[in-house]
C-alpha cells in the first residue's frame, strides 16, 4: 500500500515514529531539505516522482498518497 511506504519515508526522515496519516507536513517541521529528501525517496522507493508542488499541495500522508496513486 503507497499509504504505508510514504509514511516509512516521513517518519524516517522526520525521525519519528508518531506521524498520522492527517498530520500536516509544515505542521511537523517540514523545511525544504526534508521534502527534497522525501522526494527523493519517492523515487528511490517507490518508483514514482512527485513534482515539487504536489508536495505543497498535499500536505499530508493521505493526500499524498492519493495524489501518487492517481498518478500511476
Amino acid at each position: 500500500m503507497i499509504a504505508d511506504g510514504v509514511r516509512a519515508i516521513w517518519c524516517r526522515e522526520f525521525e519519528r515514529d508518531d506521524i498520522a496519516a492527517d498530520d500536516d507536513f509544515f505542521a511537523l517541521g517540514g523545511q525544504s531539505l526534508i521534502m527534497t529528501k522525501i522526494q527523493g525517496a519517492y523515487i528511490e522507493e517507490l518508483g514514482v516522482e512527485v513534482p515539487m508542488d504536489q508536495m505543497f499541495l498535499n500536505p499530508t500522508i493521505a493526500s499524498i498518497s492519493a495524489y501518487i496513486e492517481s498518478s500511476r
